[in-house]
């Protein structure tokens, strides 16, 4: 292959990474080539011990995971994952899959499960998918950890009017709820909005929700 056509080492680094998780070398060494065609790293590893203690499970990415691994099973790491609160997303594949299992794991969260063989094309329209969700569950924890860090800039007592503004209620029916005057609610309120870049009370309802008020 002419080097202009060889995938940029750099720039599958800087990408989403795919960690391959088969106790079959020949499908690890078979699905890492695959991904290079496409200018996207894949990382491979024999058993889900190795992916746990040598991936970085921080970086942008999924898992592509055998069901069936040597010491365990798929499904018992991505129960394992959700318990760390690593929310990466997950691709099975397998070659013994039944109905249950599949249930199973896609309640669990899983993107995909494809049963072997698989078509090239299926698998990268699997970790494509893997990807955005991967990407989109990254912009909303970025969206709500600065959402909580507003928060942490309001007073006891403006998160009691803040959680009542989000509730519908009025500055009067607020006031009597909190045993305050009308005019320091309005006040509070105002510190309120200002605080946490609210640009409407529908976005402060909307804030309020993604804290779990």
């Amino acid at each position: 292959m002419n080097d202009a056509r060889k995938p940029s080492r750099g720039r599958m680094q800087d990408g989403p990474v795919v960690y391959v998780v088969d106790d079959d070398p020949g499908i690890r060494e078979a699905l890492v080539d695959l991904f290079a065609t496409i200018s996207t790293q894949a990382i491979p590893f024999e058993t889900a011990q190795d992916l746990l203690q040598k991936a970085d499970l921080e970086r942008p990415g999924c898992i592509l995971l055998d069901v069936r691994l040597p010491g365990g099973n798929g499904l018992d790491v991505q129960l394992h994952l959700e318990k760390l609160g690593n929310r990466m997303p997950i691709i099975f594949m397998t070659g013994h899959g039944d109905i249950p299992m599949t249930v199973r794991a896609m309640k669990a969260g899983a993107v995909d499960f494809l049963g072997k063989p698989f078509r090239d094309q299926d698998i990268i329209d699997a970790v494509a998918a893997a990807f955005e969700k991967d990407r989109e569950n990254r912009q909303r924890a970025a969206a709500n950890s600065a959402v909580l860090d507003l928060a942490k800039s309001l007073t006891p007592r403006e998160r009691e009017v803040m959680a009542a503004v989000a509730q519908g209620l009025m500055n009067k029916q607020i006031a009597f709820h909190l045993g305050i005057s009308e005019i320091t609610v309005k006040l509070h309120r105002g510190n309120v909005m200002r605080k946490m870049e609210a640009r409407s009370v529908a976005d402060l309802v909307r804030k309020v929700e993604m804290l779990g008020l």
